[in-house]
């Protein structure tokens, strides 16, 4: 009988997650990808005990964004030359 009261207070949580994801009225998919993507630069997952743990991942993280960056510039600018 618990695991039948686990499963549907599971089930609930996510169908209320799915409401508060979709509903219009809710933060909007650019702000939540915003936020996603802010948390994961600043390495809001690293263990915050760890001060060098966060600010290795900080620094790699930005670093990794960059050359993606430059690549992609790198990319449009081969294309747009013709060769």
């Amino acid at each position: 009988m618990a695991g039948r009261q686990d499963s549907d207070r599971e089930s609930r949580r996510i169908l209320e997650r799915i409401a508060r994801e979709t509903d219009p009225a809710g933060t909007s998919f650019v702000a939540r990808t915003t936020k996603g993507v802010r948390d994961h630069v600043s390495a809001a997952d690293a263990d915050r005990a760890d001060p060098i743990e966060v600010w290795g991942t900080r620094i790699g993280r930005i670093l990794g964004l960059l050359v993606a960056l430059g690549l992609m510039i790198w990319l449009v600018l081969f294309v747009t030359r013709g060769s």
